[in-house]
């Protein structure tokens, strides 16, 4: 299967937000919608982007006690978003809960966890107070998620080879720290090249600033597009 990009609309304008999808959409990628445009714009937001085409995935990383999270889980499928993020680090019970709150839904978005940040590295890890080598803790946390019921992680895509070797290959990952040869890695640290995380199996590939802040958003899309088909075929 081919990698798909999920669109990041990394911005509280909504009008931009609009035409970014409203170019996009026809060439049937995802689209992001993280706290900033959420935050500012709210689910009225989401809603229109979809009402335009969107595939929505509603990046707002829950980290609550298990109800609240099943609550705004349960209230953002009802929105009818495709997949939505939880953190792996808020345990088994609350992961659990998460997905039994949508069991009576015949079609539930897709729920994945989050595991370390890709603008994180070791040295980060250990300043927190984590002292297993960085790979070592994703793969428990993806563990952790697949155990307790999730779809897949959201990791670097340096960590999907891992992932999928060891916990199967229906198990998706959503790599962000997507970067073009031809961007700036901005504050992306665990980062890798489309063409890289697509023949590492990654399936979704979240990829913001450097298709958003492109001059010509389409023209960016279409070459990350066609790097990656190069790559797999």
């Amino acid at each position: 299967m081919s990698s798909t990009i999920v669109v990041a609309l990394d911005t509280r304008d909504r009008l931009a937000a609009k035409s970014i999808v409203a170019e996009l959409a026809p060439h049937n990628p995802w689209f992001k919608v993280g706290k900033a445009l959420f935050v500012s714009k709210g689910t009225a937001i989401v809603e229109e982007l979809m009402e335009n085409g969107a595939n929505i995935f509603l990046d707002l990383k829950f980290h609550d006690i298990p109800n609240t999270v099943a609550e705004a889980a349960r209230a953002a499928a009802d929105i009818g978003v495709r997949m939505l993020n939880v953190h792996c680090l808020g345990g088994r019970k609350m992961m659990e809960t998460t997905i039994n709150s949508m069991a009576d839904l015949s079609s539930r978005p897709l729920v994945v966890g989050v595991t370390i940040l890709t603008s994180m590295n070791q040295g980060d890890l250990d300043e927190v107070g984590v002292r297993e080598p960085l790979q070592e803790e994703v793969l428990r946390l993806a563990r952790l998620a697949r155990d307790s019921g999730l779809d897949g992680v959201v990791c670097s895509p340096q960590e999907t080879e891992l992932i999928k070797s060891e916990l199967g290959s229906d198990f998706l990952t959503v790599t962000p720290g997507i970067r073009p040869a031809w961007s700036a890695t901005d504050d992306q640290s665990r980062i890798t090249t489309p063409a890289d995380a697509a023949r590492m199996g990654t399936d979704y590939m979240v990829i913001g600033r450097p298709i958003i802040k492109h001059q010509r958003p389409l023209e960016a899309y279409e070459s990350i597009q066609k790097e990656i088909q190069s790559a797999v075929q």
